[in-house]
């Protein structure tokens, strides 16, 4: 376990159990033990299976923790995941931190999963954004590509990606081009265009990546045709899974949206004592 993940269960741990968990142990034996079952209750893809594991073990390393799917598994409603057994002091004391990374984690890869179903057959990729919960990133962007799709840059330091208020800042595309390739010539450029008239200037300007924001599809379009190969061309904005098949057939080569991310509804899943 990286010291990341380490101190993440520790923290989360931490913040449920506080000065002790004083209903278990006050109906529970010391030596009491049992096993118990992790159990999917609706279909779903399933991301964090290892870490609910680690949860029990960071509790006490003697907890068995025997994995029955794999993350990235299309799960039917009614599988058994995964069985636990050990002290059932543990078993209760990690179940509520446990399900909460496994059951966030699992929804934000069914929700990809379906964004992927949507763009079935076409040539475009799904990806995420930075849009996450602070300190969970790296796990998030992992429910991604469980989900089938792909993560986008890590964070602010593994890409150059120019936004609106950089352009601003900067005085105008050109301008924020330069600097940048001063700077970071080694990297990957991207620039965020918000209409065809910066998507020229970008073009210009000779760009890796070119981002169309908050486009209509029509104009998404007409951009696709206008840029005609010479850059990459991402769409983003407006994304949603009733759209996202008419944004992929103007034949954008991605298509990254934060919504799989940050609004993706808990997976259902419950762990039950036998």
């Amino acid at each position: 376990m990286n010291t990341h993940l380490k101190n993440l269960i520790e923290t989360a741990l931490s913040e449920d159990i506080g000065s002790g968990d004083i209903t278990t142990g006050a109906t529970i034996p010391v030596d009491s033990t049992s096993t118990a079952e992790m159990l999917a209750k609706q279909d779903m893809v399933l991301a964090g299976l290892d870490v609910a594991g680690e949860v029990f073990h960071h509790l006490d390393p003697r907890v068995q923790f025997t994995p029955l799917a794999k993350d990235g598994d299309k799960i039917k409603a009614g599988t058994v995941i995964a069985r636990i057994s050990g002290k059932t002091r543990v078993l209760l004391t990690g179940e509520r931190v446990a399900l909460n990374f496994l059951q966030h984690l699992s929804g934000i890869a069914t929700l990809t999963a379906k964004y992927v179903e949507k763009v079935k057959g076409l040539k475009v990729e799904v990806l995420d954004t930075r849009k996450t919960l602070p300190g969970l990133r790296h796990l998030e962007k992992h429910a991604v590509r469980m989900g089938g799709g792909k993560n986008h840059r890590m964070g602010l330091y593994d890409m150059v990606l120019i936004k609106d208020n950089h352009i601003k800042a900067a005085g105008s595309i050109t301008k924020a081009l330069e600097a940048a390739r001063t700077k970071a010539a080694q990297l990957k450029i991207e620039v965020e265009t918000r209409n065809l008239d910066e998507v020229r200037e970008a073009l210009a300007a000779k760009v890796d990546i070119i981002m169309l924001d908050n486009m209509p599809v029509e104009t998404v379009r007409e951009a696709v045709n206008l840029i005609a190969g010479r850059a990459l061309v991402e769409a983003s904005g407006n994304v949603a899974l009733d759209t996202i098949r008419a944004i992929a057939e103007t034949g954008v080569d991605f298509i990254s949206t934060g919504s799989i991310t940050h609004s993706a509804p808990a997976a259902d899943i419950s762990m039950k004592i036998k």
